[in-house]
């Protein structure tokens, strides 16, 4: 199988917009850290404010490692063209393979934040459905039983 010089081209706007939908994530996580350090001194519960921090900083830390691996997927691109354009045909598939295993790997590292976000975002809903007298389930539930009825 040939590759062109049009092949590793065709991954820069994917690349670029996935390195901007990672650093508008960063961005967000970034300003909610700054919010919760600004409420340390005043909040009540810090148990739950430090399960928050921590679980921030998992999430930064999966982001750098996904711009990390775009970013590198973006270098093996520009290095697959210049062995394209230089006829080096061998290195340039191995160079291209390596980009696309290091966009995988980004991809899937997002994956895993989105999973860690999630979860977050989970737990803090059951502390709230915890705090009223009723939750999700219990008026699922009543739904429930009042479709049976009708």
């Amino acid at each position: 199988m040939e590759i062109s010089i049009n092949t590793p081209a065709l991954l820069f706007p994917a690349i670029s917009l996935l390195l901007l939908a990672y650093t508008n994530r960063f961005l967000a996580i970034a300003s909610l850290v700054r919010k919760l350090y600004d409420d340390y001194a005043t909040v009540k519960d810090k148990e739950s404010l430090l399960k928050q921090l921590r679980s921030l900083r998992q999430r930064l830390n999966f982001i750098r490692q996904m711009q990390g691996f775009g970013v590198f997927s973006f270098l093996l691109c520009v290095a697959c063209m210049f062995s394209i354009y230089n006829g080096w045909m061998g290195a340039a598939k191995i160079i291209f393979a390596l980009s696309l295993l290091s966009l995988l790997l980004s991809l899937f590292i997002s994956l895993l934040e989105i999973w860690q976000s999630t979860r977050a975002l989970e737990t803090l809903l059951s502390d709230v459905e915890e705090l009223s007298d009723e939750n999700i389930f219990s008026k699922y539930l009543r739904f429930k039983d009042e479709e049976k009825k009708s």
